[in-house]
């Protein structure tokens, strides 16, 4: 299983953006996000989890590919830490 809460070398100003992203493209109340939240209980079904990664990646000017970790995330956290991998990568 993957983390339950984002790698540690994530800026906060990025970890506020994927958040902000993801509550605005998911049509989620900020307020309800926390890492420990699974995407079933936040409403997120895989047509929004395109929404949003389009969104990230507009925003960050990455690509990310729909691989193992971002199809096996079950919690905001999941989510947040398979993003936060392919915005690391990115950066190197």
């Amino acid at each position: 299983m993957l983390q339950s809460a984002p790698n540690q070398n994530v800026d906060p100003a990025s970890l506020e953006k994927l958040l902000d992203i993801i509550a605005k493209e998911g049509m989620i109340d900020r307020a309800k996000l926390t890492m420990d939240s699974t995407l079933e209980s936040l409403g997120v079904k895989s047509p929004d989890l395109l929404v949003v990664l389009m969104a990230v990646e507009e925003q960050f000017g990455v690509y990310i590919p729909v691989d193992d970790a971002l199809s096996e995330s079950r919690t905001l956290g999941d989510l947040v830490a398979a993003l936060t991998i392919h915005l690391q990568k990115a950066q190197t």
